[in-house]
């Protein structure tokens, strides 16, 4: 089936927010962008979705691709829309969050 619509169609992402619990202390997992329009700033690990591809499925694999880092679970946490927020056009953003109680290895 094609992908047609007669409506203007949003891009989607997914964000993934990785809490890390060690003892009383509790850390988020960021990684820097290197590429414009937001080269240098840090934010959660993501990006677009895959046509075929489910919400939680493309945040694990983001997650993977981005960090190195594998989950087994996700939970949704919010989403994000708001117009003009992205300069690259219209831009959805469903974030999920997993909680690690052990550091991870994580690759650049």
């Amino acid at each position: 089936m094609p992908f047609t619509y007669e409506y203007p169609r949003p891009m989607v992402t997914v964000d993934v927010a990785v809490l890390l619990r060690e003892a009383e202390t509790l850390s988020v997992l960021l990684i820097e962008r290197g590429r414009e329009p937001f080269a240098g700033q840090f934010a959660f690990p993501g990006g677009f979705i895959e046509m075929e591809e489910r919400l939680a499925d493309g945040a694990k694999r983001e997650l993977l691709e981005e960090t190195g880092v594998r989950v087994k679970w996700l939970a949704p946490a919010c989403f994000a829309g708001d117009p003009g927020r992205d300069p690259r056009g219209r831009t959805v953003s469903a974030v999920f969050y997993t909680l690690l109680c052990e550091r991870p290895g994580v690759r650049a």
